[in-house]
């Protein structure tokens, strides 16, 4: 039986960016590593070549009776940048106080190795186990998986042939409190660009005769919000579902504080929608946020000009039942209403991606012909975590995306299971990311038992 930390430094070792181009050997070398890890376990393996990362499709076959889960993953990471700010360095991966440093050890390398030991372990004991098995490991995740689509259009026939989904690329509050995500956010993305000269222009000799991009820029930006904070586009929030009276109940088992919150956050007071604490307005309301935004010069000291172009990039978060080609296109509506007509503008598309729900068995609102296998799934799961992490999951839906997980649902029909193995203080995307140590082998001691529970049917 393989050392699973140390395989996870062996696997962290390979630099696996999907969006830098001179990332590729480090891409290769992830890949190659766990195609060969599941290969010695008995799986066959399959390298699907895609327009950019290809996809490791590894299965272990067995009678059509046997249930059947997909479990998925991703091999590539975010940039280590800034290097200056870790500690040690991003791809040299150092234990230090119960924690595995590394870029990837969170986001999804560690999750990942934690579903592959707990499979290693459990057919170690029980090679005849009734279960088959299919793991999907893609290497676009970091960049909005824009091969998986077709990937799973491709394999369809045999993907829909599973049950359910299981993956871990979610988190949970702290070490002692598993969540299990039940809804992701969608997605809307796209760049805003005003022009108004063809070239900069001198501040003195032209300023007041033409308008300035960059306050054109703001005052449309600006104009996106309501004081109170809400997303101020007509239709905005329609399709909006109301919050069903459990999920309520669940997230205040959380027993967090606002003011512990509002401290973790570094900020002096809420600007939350009327009606939703904090902690409800990151899972339950769609948002509107600028990411960057730019013009005009940038350097030290001054350069008095009047900019040629300015930009803005921004991403609405979307909650279950909104669409994100209606709400682009409202957006965009009213960002033509307001732009004033003596700047031109551009509106450039970036990726979007559907909000995902999934109601877990016994709850007022779980669908009639809910799959019994899924059932049973998120069931061993209550069970497994309860088991081994102390207490109970609770069952919450998370402000962030995953936008596959939407698309698995469209293309093979199937939902999926997901359990939170990473922590806020993980760090992900950021510098000094790591991943606990004790989560890592809770969650292999979890994971086994859920899926030796699957095979037996909920027994």
């Amino acid at each position: 039986m393989f050392d699973p930390v140390e395989k996870l430094k062996e696997y962290i070792r390979h630099p696996s960016i999907s969006t830098d181009s001179t990332a590729r050997d480090g891409m290769k070398g992830a890949r190659d590593f766990v195609s060969g890890l599941l290969a010695s376990m008995g799986f066959a393996v399959e390298v699907v070549p895609t327009a950019l990362h290809p996809v490791i499709y590894a299965h272990r076959d067995g009678d059509e009776t046997w249930p059947h889960v997909i479990i998925y993953g991703h091999y590539d990471v975010q940039p280590a940048d800034p290097v200056k700010l870790w500690s040690t360095p991003p791809f040299e991966p150092q234990e230090r106080d119960g924690r595995l440093y590394g870029r990837g050890s969170a986001d999804n390398k560690g999750p990942l190795m934690v579903h592959i030991a707990a499979v290693a372990r459990l057919l170690e004991r029980e090679p005849g186990l009734p279960l088959r098995i299919t793991f999907v490991v893609e290497g676009e995740e970091e960049m909005g998986s824009p091969s998986f689509g077709a990937f799973l259009e491709q394999y369809r026939d045999r993907l829909k042939k599973a049950d359910f989904v299981f993956l871990s690329d979610t988190g949970s509050p702290r070490a002692d409190q598993v969540v299990i995500t039940c809804g992701l956010r969608g997605l809307v993305l796209f760049d805003l660009v005003v022009t108004g000269a063809r070239t900069d222009l001198h501040s003195g000799l032209h300023g007041g005769v033409l308008r300035n991009p960059i306050q054109a820029l703001a005052e449309v930006c600006a104009s996106l919000h309501t004081p109170d904070g809400r997303v101020n586009v007509p239709g905005f929030y329609d399709d909006v579902l109301g919050v069903e009276d459990w999920e309520r109940a669940e997230l205040a088992k959380l027993g967090q504080g606002e003011e512990d919150y509002r401290e973790f956050l570094g900020i002096p007071a809420f600007h939350t929608a009327k009606g939703f604490t904090p902690f409800e307005a990151t899972r339950f309301m769609p948002t509107l946020e600028f990411n960057g935004i730019g013009g005009g010069y940038q350097g030290e000291g001054t350069k008095t000009v009047i900019p040629s172009k300015a930009f803005a990039k921004i991403s609405c978060r979307l909650v279950a039942n909104q669409d994100p080609e209606k709400i682009r296109a409202q957006i965009y509506q009213a960002i033509h209403d307001r732009m004033p007509k003596d700047v031109a503008y551009e509106l450039i598309d970036q990726h979007d991606a559907v909000p995902y729900v999934v109601v877990p068995p016994d709850r007022p609102n779980t669908p009639a012909d809910q799959s019994p296998v899924l059932a049973n799934a998120f069931r061993a799961t209550d069970k497994a975590v309860a088991g081994v992490f102390g207490v109970p999951p609770l069952y919450l839906r998370e402000g962030g995306s995953i936008p596959i997980i939407a698309d698995i649902k469209r293309v093979l029909g199937l939902d999926s299971v997901l359990l939170g193995l990473f922590l806020p203080e993980d760090n992900l995307h950021a510098p000094n990311e790591s991943f606990h140590l004790g989560v890592m082998e809770k969650g292999i001691r979890a994971c086994e038992r859920v899926l030796e529970s699957v095979a037996r049917g909920g027994k």
